[in-house]
């Protein structure tokens, strides 16, 4: 018995260390590195390049759709492997929020709202820009075949007016930027909220103040998207923890 519940502590502990690495996807320096070696270093050309093979959505959103095979599996037996995925890789926020935002078993839907922050730090001549998305990532289910749909409205950008390569320093030669500022802290004047639209941004629109940032906003956005569906794939195949056998 001790020796049996030794194996059940560990395996658990096992399950523990593979959700926390899930629940990443991808760290922000594993996801440049990875953007790096499909699309280049030089984000305006990577960019451009993609925006001849991409389109914007009638909301003019960026929106990815695939679907993905997985024959001999059944809608119930897709939803349960997809649930998991989902809870265990988008775990609840600090506030206690869900970031699974409905779950539908009967329809065979998934969908999930998370946030991935400083996808791109840029710093500027005068400004420093630090960008996040929030894709939604909804996952359609039927016998034998999933469909993953991302989508991305806008990018979220924490500015910095005083970070750039010109900002003045303080006596510790450190620009203002270097202090972080908390969620809906409003205290630093220096720092402020944006939300940038796509659509009206590079490569979409050619004449653009922000166009470096917005350049490797793009193709880090596509990487993650990429990354997204390789993990649902990678999930349908081999499930959660690589040993989710019926038989045990």
């Amino acid at each position: 018995m001790k020796l049996k519940r030794m194996w059940v502590i560990a395996a658990a502990l096992a399950l523990c260390g593979t959700m926390n690495m899930q629940a990443q996807v991808m760290k922000a320096a594993d996801l440049e590195k990875y953007a790096k070696e499909r699309y280049g270093d030089k984000w305006l050309d990577a960019a451009k390049n993609l925006a001849g093979e991409l389109q914007l959505d009638k909301n003019e959103n960026l929106t990815y759709q695939q679907v993905i095979p997985a024959e001999g599996q059944t809608k119930e037996q897709l939803y349960v492997t997809l649930n998991y995925w989902a809870t265990s890789t988008f775990p609840p926020t600090a506030a206690g929020a869900s970031p699974v935002t409905l779950n539908d078993k009967e329809a065979g839907c998934i969908i999930v709202s998370a946030p991935i922050t400083d996808i791109v730090r840029h710093t500027g001549t005068l400004n420093k820009y630090s960008v996040s998305i929030t894709p939604i990532i909804r996952l359609d289910i039927k016998d034998g075949r999933v469909r993953v749909t991302f989508t991305v409205q806008s990018y979220d950008i924490l500015a910095d007016i005083s970070g750039g390569w010109l900002s003045p320093v303080d006596s510790d030669e450190r620009t203002f930027g270097d202090s972080k500022r908390k969620k809906a802290d409003m205290t630093n004047p220096y720092l402020y909220d944006e939300r940038w639209e796509i659509a009206r941004h590079y490569p979409f629109v050619q004449k653009d103040a922000q166009k470096r940032t917005c350049a490797k906003a793009l193709v880090m956005t596509h990487a993650y998207s990429n990354a997204i569906i390789d993990k649902v794939e990678e999930a349908l195949k081999n499930g959660i923890i690589g040993n989710d056998s019926e038989d045990w």
